[in-house]
């Protein structure tokens, strides 16, 4: 019975399929260049106010079948003037001539209002990337060329992995900054960031990307407050055929990092439709090359200063410093593996005392060198009459390289995956998508240098080997400066050497364990500890929204929903079963696992209305939306904006927006033991039992408390005696649970094309005011020791400010009696920046284009010291000058970029220090072969080959040359 039930549905479906088919008027015509009257390949065409369209042929021609008439053509295509050609019978002759448009400055945006509007005519500030921009770029791939987009700071911390940003506080990781593809979150949720282009679009499947500098939660929630990427693909139905891509590139070509290593990178695209109503895509792309390298050997520090435990001797230089810790370095910092060298005679002076940290290994040592990046992406797409579309996509990607959060990660085998579902109509959406996250092989490079440092031998061993060799070769006569190298040498013989297949075995084993608390090696010199990166999640989001502007007169109305569902995989070091007893959450279950999975959920819902006034030239935006995390209080976020145009040609703008951002999955819940610094999220119940937000003192204090101490012992005073004395130094942290990032954001802009369409003006200017800056404070408890003298017994915690613990404070590093936590908290202050944007394009002669842009972003300083430092990490200045042609001559285009930013203080948990000002010039010249349907395109990045590094302990970056061949459309009609 089911079986006869089934070929009566598929019956029915087939004659519903095939009826409405029968049902269609069929129109057809040619689109053809106004100039030059050949014909265009390529030409969207699509049926005004629905989802209907189209693509014409080789020869121009097009053909599409719609239920009834009359209707509107839409022909629209890179580089040319939009035109409408009303039907109104299948008879009727179509032959449409398009003109050619020298700048695009009346291009349709999405992003700013989520509705279609002129980019001309919106509220906020917003830039666009198209087809032909992409094309004309000189940056080696279109996620590159964001980098010459005004207002974007880009930050490269692999070739398979940079992140952009706007209006300041930059960071690596920037979970600040959205980024959608096709309306899907890019982001890894436990890494808490968008993986660059890691699962998004490939080279020939990319249409538009949009970028929204600043705030935009009002409209799409969290983790947009400063801003947001729309990167959006190419339909099926618009964009058909077989294209192919080949780039081919060299870089390190000075070989001072590495030898000249060939970078290849291959792509495909095939998509077809079947009498408009099914169509299907699929993509893959592979990238290999070898990474630009962090080797920056700057001193980073603090303790060089007299009387903080290491005197600035004169005859020690940077490299000779017992404490030298290098931005490029791990296992040399303040962490577990610093030790206290006292009770030394220099000099006839008895009793001084060094802070040396161990020896270390540098990244180049630790990293591969080699990444990959592999991607693969399918949909399948049916059009349900003309207003409504349903479609099914899958995106994997697989992606090797390094990134920076609080250390340095190496992302090894990290795969990303996500599928969607989607109905679309004319004026409505509903999707829903899930996310799976897997780091693979991934490791941290920290924990890894500690672990190989302490295989070889305990901290103490070590230290006793220094103290003992530095001694005697002093009272031999030899001078400082070689007595610690001699002394160093003596303490490091044996350890694993670089290079060695040793090391390699050692690393191995290391980079295996996913335990990065490595106490129990301290007495025995084994490490247990690891480096593992293993982190797996799943994020589930469903969203809708619904133009309701036909259905209401008086205004524009659209709304929309959305529910997000974060599940975490406990791994027993990043994230844990909070539920479990402190003392086990980090042990595992006898199934293996760490606990129950852990939910982290948000929904939201907005509204806006748009109206416009005297006679179209008033365009007045309101919006609103409700959001709210679980673990926190409902949010509002409201927006006002407003567009006057004056004589057509002069658009103003200026918007008000409050938006929230909740603490991502790392901020909120992480609960990781690195180096024995327990990283924790801000959630109150992560504290209980440990008390680190009401019973700690901060770091900097213990720092400045220690110096003070040191300076007593040396002239005389016993080290308990001093810490009494200085006890007013320490700061107890007194903090509050976290609680969600705030930001008002005020925007103005004028945007206009003059000239008979050869000038493009367009700027901005911001102030946003920050509430609750989130970020990361290191604080000590104080403890008591255990009976052996050696740790903290967790029974035994003792209250700030007891002699007990100002005591247990003692040392600027690691001692046994007391633990540190690095806390995710809020700033105490409120931090105001601005800023503004100018860009300017002109078309001065035939299709000679000369554009600028010029950013400025600052920040007002406070009067008081907050808890953490915030880290602007924006120079205050930064430009770039374009000069191109896209055809000089038929076929043949050419492009060139100048860009400078000036110096600037980067301030983060891994590195602080300045950025040096720098300047690079990218540069491609592309010719179209229309007989084989391809573009070559030969190209540089910094072509001069000028070193330059984006923030501290990043990779040093240097020229990249390439030539790239696109083939589109082969196996069309």
């Amino acid at each position: 019975m089911k079986s006869h039930y089934h070929q009566f549905l598929l019956l029915l479906l087939f004659f519903f399929i095939g009826f409405t088919a029968y049902s269609q008027n069929s129109i057809s015509g040619k689109i053809s260049d106004g100039e030059t009257q050949e014909p265009l390949p390529g030409v969207n065409i699509a049926v005004k106010g629905t989802i209907l369209g189209t693509v014409t042929d080789g020869n121009g021609n097009f053909s599409i079948s719609v239920k009834q008439l009359p209707v509107t053509l839409v022909a629209s295509f890179v580089g040319y003037r939009t035109e409408e050609i009303a039907v109104t019978s299948v008879d009727q002759p179509i032959s449409v001539q398009l003109n050619p448009s020298a700048l695009l400055g009346e291009e349709v945006v999405i992003t700013a209002s989520r509705v279609e509007e002129s980019q001309l005519k919106s509220p906020v500030a917003i830039e666009k990337l198209d087809l032909r921009a992409i094309k004309e770029t000189p940056a080696p791939s279109f996620y590159d060329a964001l980098e010459n987009v005004k207002g974007v700071q880009m930050t490269t911390s692999s070739i398979t992995f940079k992140v952009p940003n706007t209006r300041g506080f930059n960071i690596p990781n920037n979970f600040r900054f959205m980024q959608l593809v096709d309306g899907v979150d890019m982001q890894a949720a436990t890494l808490g960031v968008p993986l660059g282009n890691a699962i998004g679009p490939t080279e020939l499947d990319i249409e538009s990307v949009e970028i929204t500098p600043g705030a935009a939660s009002a409209l799409y929630g969290m983790n947009a407050i400063n801003g947001m990427a729309n990167l959006t693909t190419k339909s099926p139905f618009s964009y058909q055929g077989l294209s192919l891509y080949q780039k081919t590139g060299v870089n390190h070509v000075d070989g001072i990092d590495y030898n000249p290593s060939l970078l290849n990178e291959s792509a495909i695209r095939y998509a077809k439709s079947f009498r408009d109503k099914f169509a299907f895509k699929v993509n893959a792309s592979y990238l290999r090359a070898t990474d630009w390298r962090g080797n920056t050997a700057t001193d980073q520090n603090p303790n060089q200063t007299p009387g903080t435990g290491n005197p600035s001797y004169p005859e020690l230089n940077v490299a000779d410093h017992p404490a030298y810790d290098a931005w490029n370095k791990y296992g040399d910092d303040s962490g577990s593996n610093a030790v206290t060298v006292s009770g030394i005679t220099y000099n006839g002076v008895a009793n001084q005392s060094f802070i040396v940290r161990r020896t270390g290994y540098w990244e180049k040592d630790l990293v591969p060198g080699k990444v990959e990046n592999f991607k693969l992406d399918a949909s399948l797409h049916y059009k349900i009459g003309s207003n409504a579309e349903l479609s099914y996509s899958y995106r994997y990607g697989t992606l090797d390289g390094l990134f920076q959060r609080g250390n340095k990660i190496q992302l090894n085998g990290t795969v990303v995956q996500n599928h969607k579902l989607e109905l679309k109509g004319s004026n409505y959406f509903i999707r829903s998508y899930v996310s799976l996250e897997n780091t693979g092989n991934s490791y941290n490079l920290k924990p890894l240098a500690d672990n190989l440092d302490l295989s070889h031998l305990s901290n103490n061993a070590w230290r006793d080997k220094f103290k003992s060799t530095l001694q005697s070769e002093l009272n031999s006569g030899v001078d400082l400066a070689e007595a610690m190298r001699l002394a160093r040498a003596a303490a490091d013989q044996g350890r694993y050497e670089p290079g060695t297949y040793r090391f390699d075995s050692m690393k191995n084993v290391i980079k295996s364990i996913n335990n990065w608390d490595h106490i129990s090696a301290v007495p025995t010199g084994t490490s247990s500890g690891g480096a593992k990166l293993h982190q797996m999640s799943r994020m589930y989001h469903t969203d809708a929204q619904w133009d309701l502007s036909k259905k209401v007169k008086i205004f524009d109305l659209l709304v929309g929903a959305d529910l997000r569902i974060y599940q975490i995989i406990p791994d027993g070091n990043n994230f844990v079963d909070f539920s479990r007893p402190v003392a086990e959450r980090n042990q595992p279950l006898d199934d293996g696992s760490f606990g129950n999975y852990v939910y982290y959920t948000k929904y939201g819902f907005f509204t806006q209305a748009t109206k416009t006034f005297f006679q179209e030239k008033l365009k007045v935006f309101g919006s609103v939306r409700f959001d709210h995390n679980l673990e926190f209080s409902p949010k509002i976020n409201p927006r006002i904006a407003a567009v006057y145009t004056v004589a057509e040609k002069h658009n103003f703008r200026a918007s008000f927006q409050n938006g929230f951002r909740f603490p991502s999955l790392f901020e909120a819940l992480s609960f990781v033991n690195n180096g024995n610094i327990r990283r924790v999220g801000g959630l109150s119940y992560i504290n209980d039992g440990l008390n680190y937000l009401d019973n700690s003192y901060t770091l900097a204090s213990i720092n400045t408390f220690n110096a003070a101490v040191n300076t007593d012992v040396k002239n005389g005073m016993s080290a308990n005696n001093a810490a009494l004395k200085n006890r007013g130094l320490l700061e107890a942290t007194n903090l509050s649970p976290t609680r969600p990032e705030r930001i008002n954001s005020f925007e103005v802009g004028y945007k206009s094309v003059l000239f008979n369409n050869t000038l493009v003006v367009d700027v901005d200017a911001y102030t946003n005011v920050y509430d609750g800056f989130l970020g990361q404070v290191e604080v000590a408890v104080p403890y008591l020791a255990d009976a052996t003298g050696k740790y903290p017994d967790p029974s035994k915690q003792v209250q700030v400010g007891t002699d007990d613990a100002v005591i247990s404070m003692l040392a600027a590093n690691r001692t046994p009696r007391q633990m540190r936590y690095r806390v995710y908290t809020n700033a105490r202050q409120k931090y105001k920046n601005y800023g503004s944007s100018l860009g300017i394009t002109y078309n001065f002669y035939q299709k000679f284009t000369i554009g600028a842009i010029v950013n400025y972003n600052n920040i007002s300083k406070n009067k008081e010291k907050d808890v953490f430092v915030t880290g602007f990490n924006t120079p205050n200045w930064s430009t770039n000058i374009s000069f191109g042609n896209r055809e000089v001559i038929t076929n043949l285009g050419f492009n060139i970029v100048w860009k400078w930013q000036e110096s600037f203080l980067w301030e983060s948990p891994l590195a602080n220090g300045t950025i040096p000002a720098y300047s690079t010039i990218d540069a491609q010249v592309s010719y179209r072969v229309p007989s084989l349907k391809s573009t070559v395109k030969l190209g540089g990045t910094n072509i001069l080959n000028q070193r330059y590094i984006q923030y501290a302990a990043g990779p040093t970056i240097g020229g990249l040359y390439y030539v790239a061949v696109t083939v589109d459309g082969l196996l069309t009609k």
